[in-house]
Parts: C-alpha cells; sequence; structure tokens
C-alpha cells in the first residue's frame, strides 16, 4: 500500500513537472510571436527621427502624424486595401471550395486513373511557383489581362496543397456510408456536396481559407509582374514603393504604418475563422 502510494506521488510530481515545463515553452513561444507584433505597433507611433535614434519598448506620439502623412502621400493606400480585400477573399472562397470539391471527387467516387490522378495532382504541388512565372506572364500578356485581377484569382482554383489537406481530413472524418444514405435518400451530387459535405468540412476549410487569405494577402511576388496600375496596385506592392523611396523622402514611421495598416485584415479573418477551428477540434474530441 505505501509503495503504490509512493508510486502515485512520483506520478504526480513528474506530471507537475512536465506541465511545469510545457506551459513554460508554451508561454515563451507565445512571448517570441508576439513580441514582434508589439514592437510593429510602437514603431507605428515614432517618427522617422525616433526610430533612427534606436529601439524603446514604449510608444511615441507620432501615430497620427504617420497615418496623416502616409494619406497625404501619392500613394493610394484605400485603393490598396480595397484591391487586396477583394483578391485575397475571392482567392481564399474559390481556392477551399473547389479543392473541397476536388477532394471529395478522390474520395467519393470509383474511376480509372484514380490513383494517377491524386498522385499527378501531388507532383503539380511540388512545382515552385518561380519555375512557371515567365510563361504564365507571357500567358498573361497573349490574353491582354495585365492589369486585371483575373490572373490573381482563377489559378487559385486548382491549389493542390489544400486538395491534400482536404482529401487527407476527408479519409479520417466523412464516412462513404453517409454519402451512400444521402443517395439513397434521393439527394442530387451537388446537394450531397454543398449540404453534407461542406458543413462537416467547415475546421478544415477555415483552416485552408485563413492560409490561402495570408499567402494572397502577402503575394508580392505575382502581382508585381501583372499590375501596372497604380490604381490596381495591392498593398505588399505598395509597402515595397514605400520603402523604396529615395533618402529626401524615405520616411520609416510611414512605413511602419503602412505596415501595421496592412495586417490588421489579417487578424480579423483569424478571429473570424478561428471559431470554427476550435468548434471542429471540440466536435473531434467528442467523437473520439
Amino acid at each position: 500500500m505505501k509503495k503504490e502510494n509512493t508510486r502515485k506521488l512520483k506520478n504526480g510530481v513528474s506530471l507537475g513537472v512536465r506541465r511545469g515545463i510545457a506551459y513554460t515553452v508554451l508561454v515563451l513561444i507565445t512571448f517570441l510571436c508576439l513580441f514582434w507584433f508589439y514592437v510593429l505597433l510602437i514603431n507605428a507611433t515614432r517618427s522617422n527621427g525616433d526610430l533612427k535614434a534606436g529601439f524603446s519598448p514604449f510608444p511615441g506620439v507620432h501615430l497620427y502624424d504617420n497615418w496623416k502623412n502616409l494619406l497625404a502621400g501619392t500613394l493610394p493606400v484605400w485603393t490598396g486595401m480595397i484591391n487586396s480585400l477583394m483578391v485575397s477573399t475571392l482567392c481564399a472562397v474559390f481556392s477551399t471550395y473547389f479543392s473541397t470539391m476536388t477532394a471529395y471527387a478522390i474520395h467519393a467516387y470509383e474511376f480509372k486513373m484514380k490513383k494517377f490522378m491524386f498522385t499527378f495532382i501531388l507532383m503539380v504541388m511540388a512545382i515552385p511557383t518561380q519555375v512557371t512565372a515567365l510563361g504564365f506572364v507571357q500567358l498573361v500578356a497573349r490574353m491582354n489581362l495585365e492589369d486585371s485581377f483575373l490572373p490573381l484569382i482563377v489559378p487559385t482554383i486548382a491549389a493542390p496543397v489544400t486538395f491534400f489537406y482536404m482529401k487527407q481530413y476527408m479519409d479520417s472524418t466523412l464516412p462513404l456510408s453517409l454519402i451512400e444514405a444521402a443517395r439513397i435518400d434521393g439527394a442530387g451530387e451537388f446537394r450531397v456536396f454543398n449540404i453534407i459535405v461542406v458543413p462537416m468540412m467547415k475546421p478544415a476549410i477555415a483552416v485552408q481559407a485563413i492560409f490561402t487569405f495570408v499567402s494572397s494577402w502577402n503575394n508580392y511576388f505575382v502581382p508585381a509582374l501583372i499590375l501596372h496600375d497604380e490604381k490596381k496596385k495591392t498593398l505588399p506592392i505598395l509597402i515595397a514603393q514605400l520603402r523604396s523611396a529615395d533618402f529626401l523622402k524615405f520616411d520609416m514611421g510611414q512605413v511602419y504604418m503602412m505596415i501595421a495598416f496592412s495586417i490588421f485584415p489579417v487578424i480579423l479573418v483569424y478571429l473570424f475563422l478561428s471559431r470554427f477551428i476550435v468548434q471542429g477540434v471540440a466536435l473531434g474530441s467528442v467523437k473520439g
């Protein structure tokens, strides 16, 4: 009896030590992740002269001045925000919806060359964007689609990474018996997908929507090759132009203000979609 109590006490102590170490590591990682956001917000409140003087952990008094100077410049800040919001939102919607549909087709149907199609999509996933950039730009020029958002939105329909994630999620959460039962009840294929499959895939869709939105929001390479009109440029292009200003016009306070201004939509999207992720984790734990 004493040995058993001693063993339980040791297990309890070791469990408490492991929890303490885990919480310490998590707090440290959280601090390292949030510290840079704090630095960004602090620097957005300081003037160019204050920033050149060195780092300060305390906020400055030039937040409004930086914002006013940013809007008074030649860059169309609000237009860039609207352009980025429209492109990123449509990319997230099209990518997640059609990738889920493709994953559903591979998951639920039996057809010839099914394994080959799955492997081929994974092979496409390994091709870097930079490899196909030249041919893509030439194709866009021949189709007269420069200074258009279509070349940025339409290609996201074919998103191999999103497809692979959706397929893996379906394999673990979407039983084929449920689909067969819906078909027996007389539901059409699109009705089965939109009414049954999509709601079950909400956690995975939310995760990939966040990733796709952030990736499109931060994308500079492809938009810089296609968008030349000032009214069509997205925020990453405008930030790069602001940073590349000549020495006399360069204002680091405006740069930090522009970057801080550009990350708020990303934070809002994450806060809005994170509840679906939490619901999915809770639902999975209940099912398990």
